[in-house]
C-alpha cells in the first residue's frame, strides 16, 4: 500500500531537483502570475478551511485553468448540481463556497502539516497515485519539468480510465512546476519542513483507514477493474463507490458517506455462495478404508465404491454421514483383543456407541449457548477413552477425510445422527461461517476426543469436584 511516509523522500528529492524546461518557463511564469493575481479570493478559502491559498490556486489551475465559475472538485459549473464525481454537489453561489465544499470532501480541512512533501502528496492524491505503479513521475505534478518526459525522464499518461499510454507526453503544466514559478514571484510562499514537536494525525490520514477497508471490501465484491488498495479516495475509487450506490439504491455521490460505508460493509459480510463439492473421491476413500478395516480388502467383482457388501446383501452407501458412522463403527471394532486367551472378546460395537460422543459435544453447548468451562466428568472420559484405545491409527487416517467431508454437509433441523449434531452446533454457535464451521468443528471434536483418551490413560489431571 502506498502511503505518505513511503513516498515522502521521493517528493523531497524531486522538489530539490525540479527544473522547469526552458521552453515552458514563460508559460509557467504566466500561470504563476494568474494565481498570484487572484490571491485575495484564494485567501478567503484559506481563512475558512486552513488550507494554504497557494494549494487552492494549484488545484484550481489543474481542474479548470483558473475559471472562477467552476467547482474546485471537478471543474463543473457552479450553477447546477455536479454530474461527475463527486456527484450531486451544489449548486453554489460562489467559487469560495464550492471550494470549501471540495476541500471538505477531500478531508483537507483542518490539516496542519503543509510541508513541501505533504503538499505535493496531497496535490497528487487530488488526481490519483496511479503513476507510481507505472514507474513514471506524475505529469499532474511535474509536467513541463525535466522530471517528466524525454529525454531526461520517462513519459506516459493515462489517456482514459485505466488506459495508460507509455509514449504520450502530457502537455499541461504540472502543479509543482507552477508552484516553483509562484515562489520565484511571491516571497511570502514558504514551507516549514521542520518536524512537528507534538505528533498529530492529519484528517486525510484518519480517513485513509476507512477508505482502505472499503477498497478491500469492494474488491472482494468483484469490482472491475480491481481498485488499488492505497487508502486514497481517488477518481477510480469514487467511480467504484458511485457504481455500488447505483446498484444498491443509494444516493449516487461517489463519496464514502456513513450510509454508503455501512451498506458496503453489510454487503461484504454476506456469506459467499457455497461451492459445489465433488464427494466421489472422498466417498471412494472412505469406502476403501472401510473395506480395509473390515478385513475384506479391495472391493471385488463389479462392486463399486458406492456399494457395501453386508451379509450377502448389497446396499448403496453414497450417503456421507452413513459412511462416516459406519467407518467409525468399524474402527471401534478393529481394536486388537487384549488380555488372556481365555478372556471372551467383546462383541462388535454398534454405531450407536457414538452416542456418548454426541452427548458430550452437545453438553458443551448448554441452553444459554455458553460453553461449559472446566473438565468433563471423568467417568465419561474413561468410558470413551477405552472405546478409542488401540484405534488411533484408523481414526488418524479417517481424520484427514472428515475435515473435507464436513465442509460438504448441509445440516437439516430434522436430521439425526452426526448430521443433526452438525445442525445443532451450526445454529447454536453465532459467528461461525459456512467455511470456518466445518473445519473448526472437526478440529474441536478431534481435540476433545484426544483429551478424553488422555484422561482414560491417567496422563491428564483428574477432574475437579464441583458442587
Amino acid at each position: 500500500m502506498l502511503s505518505y511516509e513511503s513516498l515522502k523522500s521521493g517528493y523531497e528529492s524531486n522538489w530539490a531537483n525540479l527544473q522547469i524546461r526552458p521552453a515552458r518557463l514563460a508559460e509557467a511564469n504566466a500561470a504563476a502570475r494568474k494565481a498570484i493575481n487572484a490571491k485575495a479570493t484564494y485567501e478567503q478559502v484559506e481563512r475558512l478551511t486552513g488550507v494554504p491559498w497557494c494549494f487552492v490556486a494549484l488545484c484550481h489551475y489543474r481542474e479548470s485553468n483558473f475559471d472562477f465559475d467552476t467547482y474546485l472538485g471537478n471543474g463543473e459549473t457552479l450553477h447546477r448540481a455536479t454530474s461527475l464525481v463527486p456527484k450531486g454537489r451544489g449548486p453554489f453561489s460562489s467559487f469560495v463556497e464550492g471550494a470549501v465544499d471540495a476541500l471538505r470532501v477531500q478531508n483537507f480541512v483542518g490539516a496542519k502539516d503543509w510541508s513541501i512533501a505533504r503538499t505535493l502528496y496531497r496535490l497528487e492524491c487530488f488526481n490519483g497515485l496511479g503513476y507510481h505503479a507505472k514507474g513514471v513521475n506524475s505529469p499532474y505534478l511535474y509536467g513541463g519539468s525535466t522530471l517528466y518526459g524525454p529525454t531526461e525522464a520517462r513519459a506516459g499518461k493515462f489517456v482514459a480510465d485505466h488506459v495508460f499510454d507509455p509514449n504520450h507526453v502530457d502537455s499541461q503544466l504540472g502543479t509543482a512546476v507552477i508552484l516553483h514559478a509562484m515562489m520565484s514571484q511571491d516571497s511570502s510562499i514558504t514551507f516549514d519542513d521542520s518536524p512537528s514537536i507534538v505528533p498529530h494525525s492529519e484528517p486525510d490520514e484518519d480517513a485513509a483507514s476507512s477508505v482502505l477497508l472499503m477498497q478491500q471490501t469492494l474488491n472482494r465484491l468483484g469490482t472491475k477493474p480491481p481498485l488499488v488498495e492505497d487508502g486514497i479516495s481517488g477518481p477510480k475509487t469514487r467511480a467504484a463507490v458511485s457504481l455500488f450506490q447505483q446498484q444498491n439504491g443509494l444516493q449516487d455521490t461517489g463519496l464514502l458517506d456513513g450510509t454508503t460505508i455501512a451498506a458496503i460493509t453489510r454487503a461484504g459480510m454476506q456469506p459467499a455462495p457455497t461451492p459445489t463439492i465433488d464427494l466421489s473421491q472422498i466417498l471412494s476413500r472412505l469406502e476403501s478404508l472401510a473395506q480395509l478395516l473390515q478385513g475384506g480388502g479391495a472391493p471385488q467383482g463389479g462392486t463399486t465404491s458406492g456399494q457395501v457388501i453386508s451379509g450377502g446383501a448389497t446396499t448403496v452407501a453414497n450417503d456421507p454421514i452413513s459412511l462416516l458412522e459406519r467407518l467409525l463403527a468399524l474402527a471401534n471394532n478393529a481394536a486388537p483383543a487384549t488380555g488372556p486367551a481365555t478372556q471372551p472378546v467383546p462383541a462388535p460395537a454398534p454405531a450407536d456407541q457414538l452416542k456418548p460422543i454426541v452427548d458430550l459435544l452437545g453438553a458443551l453447548l448448554n441452553k444459554d449457548a455458553k460453553p461449559v468451562l472446566g473438565q468433563v466428568n471423568g467417568a465419561l472420559g474413561e468410558t470413551i477413552g477405552k472405546m478409542l484405545d488401540g484405534k488411533k491409527t484408523a481414526l488418524g487416517i479417517g481424520g484427514s477425510l472428515i475435515t473435507a467431508l464436513l465442509s460438504a454437509v448441509t445440516a437439516s433441523p430434522n436430521a439425526g445422527g452426526l448430521a443433526g449434531l452438525l445442525g445443532t452446533i451450526a445454529n447454536a454457535v453465532p459467528g461461525l461461517s459456512q467455511f470456518a464451521m466445518p473445519i473448526s468443528l472437526a478440529l474441536t471434536a478431534w481435540g476433545v476426543l484426544g483429551k478424553l483418551e488422555k484422561w482414560a490413560q491417567g496422563t491428564a489431571p483428574p477432574p475437579k469436584v464441583t458442587s
